[in-house]
């Protein structure tokens, strides 16, 4: 709500208390502190907060986990096979294929643009006889739960605006990330963890690649209630979540009972709904010191279990661990859980670093999909793994046959979804010979984000919220839903 119109109605508000009991502010901070007090006696699984109405039908899917691959993982050496480039080696891509589209300034200067067929044998698997590199073996053991789509498009050609784009909508920062806005929409399922978590992977003990910024997981114009929270892989999962010193847990408690008391005087005088999010987060905040200590604490996994993550999954950070954590978020009704890994941005020698880069992912991918399913928990989880844009067939630097790298290329790649509502083991779309062009069913990423939010009960054309004079929404003023994937 526009704090302005906020403001205008709490005068109301005021008004009426003034004139009634003064024991309802104390219930409403009451019923902050303590819930179970006031609360209805439904699952934990139903949503509390959220906007009326919504879901606008019945969903799929109740949470999301977002498997994101930051720097655009190459789909001509994973997923789209195109064996007919073997007989184009070193040979320049044709102008008819490029059609005056724009390249970044990291090969505008290139005298030619040289063929790099992919050095990687793919084989077919499954029940549909899907394509699959050699470099995924442990996800083409799962290919019959997937929908690969291989017509993802986007405007955006680098990093940062094909990033902010995909997570927001818009190329531009300051818009709602998708995990913000359902939980703006569709409310909490959990009151002892935050709606939305966001994890980071290291890779070799670090993190490197492209920046990732805060805003990526942001909740833009929306109550900061609705922002990611990160959860760290050393030390306090979250900073500062931890009492000091010297302070005890009812020490705590009467603390923030005195400072929500502070919190609720200040939004009655100035009716800023910013201090309602603050007095949520400090409650939050509390419940977290118990709940995220045992989320974290994997001790209670069966030794089966760990062994189908592989090796790194005790490694705290590693993207073997974070994916075993997403299980486990998913598990307490966490709604949205985005994982991150970056280092995918291979401009040059690019079969060696995404052999190592898909040895890190492959295993977990797979190990996160059957131990949902086996759980009986991939009906209403929704998987979605990919990245920002793709990889050109042309060549950028030195070309041999067994080394190359590969630009930008935002006119086609691949992402796969799998689980809540999403129709199994089909391949959507195809590309020209070139993984280029798209020469049929193409899937804007404003597409993808309205058929992600349609397996939540979501009409995308109707959640919105008014800022500045417009109605905003995940997929701005676009955006179908792609039947095709739906089961």
């Amino acid at each position: 709500m526009n704090p302005l119109r906020e403001s205008e109605l709490v005068e109301t508000r005021r008004h009426f208390f003034g004139r009634t009991a003064t024991g309802i502010g104390s219930a409403a901070l009451a019923s902050l502190v303590n819930p179970d007090l006031f609360a209805n006696t439904s699952s934990s699984s139903a949503a509390t907060g959220g906007l009326d109405g919504l879901p606008h039908f019945a969903p799929r899917a109740k949470r999301v986990i977002y498997l994101f691959m930051s720097g655009a993982p190459s789909q001509l050496d994973m997923w789209d096979y195109k064996p007919k480039m073997q007989d184009w080696f070193d040979k320049d891509l044709p102008e008819s294929v490029r059609n005056g589209q724009r390249i970044t300034t990291m090969t505008s200067k290139q005298s030619r643009f040289p063929i790099a067929p992919s050095m990687f044998k793919f084989n077919q698997h499954g029940q549909n006889g899907t394509w699959i590199s050699e470099i995924l073996p442990h996800t083409a053991g799962v290919i019959d739960e997937l929908a690969v789509i291989k017509t993802v498009n986007t405007e955006a050609i680098n990093h940062d605006p094909a990033i902010t784009y995909i997570q927001t909508g818009s190329q531009l920062p300051g818009k709602p990330s998708a995990g913000a806005w359902l939980s703006y929409g569709l409310g909490s399922m959990n009151e002892n963890l935050p709606n939305f978590v966001v994890l980071h992977s290291t890779v070799n003990g670090g993190f490197g690649g492209q920046a990732l910024y805060a805003r990526l997981w942001g909740a833009g114009f929306l109550s900061t209630r609705h922002q990611g929270v990160s959860l760290r892989s050393n030390g306090d999962p979250v900073l500062y979540l931890s009492n000091p010193s010297g302070m005890s847990q009812s020490m705590r408690r009467r603390m923030l009972d005195e400072l929500a008391a502070l919190n609720q005087e200040r939004y009655a005088a100035v009716g800023d709904p910013e201090i309602q999010s603050r007095i949520a987060q400090y409650e939050m905040a509390y419940r977290m010191q118990t709940s995220v200590p045992e989320l974290t604490d994997i001790s209670d996994e069966s030794e089966s279990v760990l062994e189908m993550y592989g090796p790194d999954v005790k490694t705290p950070g590693t993207f073997a661990a974070n994916c075993l954590l997403a299980r486990r978020l998913a598990e307490r009704n966490v709604r949205f859980t985005q994982v991150f890994i970056r280092q995918w941005d291979q401009h040059g020698n690019l079969p060696n670093d995404i052999r190592r880069q898909c040895g890190i992912i492959d295993q977990p991918c797979a190990a996160l999909i059957r131990d949902l399913k086996q759980r009986g928990m991939l009906d209403d989880t929704l998987v979605i793994w990919g990245g920002e844009f793709g990889r050109t067939i042309y060549c950028q630097g030195k070309l041999t046959k067994t080394n190359y790298g590969r630009d930008h290329h935002p006119r086609c790649y691949t992402k796969w979804m799998a689980g809540g509502g999403i129709q199994p083991g089909i391949v959507y779309g195809e590309t020209d010979d070139f993984s280029y062009n798209v020469t049929d069913k193409p899937a804007h990423i404003h597409d993808l984000n309205a058929t992600i939010l349609h397996c939540l009960g979501v009409d995308h054309e109707r959640l919105t919220y008014r800022h500045q004079g417009r109605d905003f929404r995940l997929t701005d003023v676009h955006g179908n839903v792609i039947q095709d994937l739906l089961a």
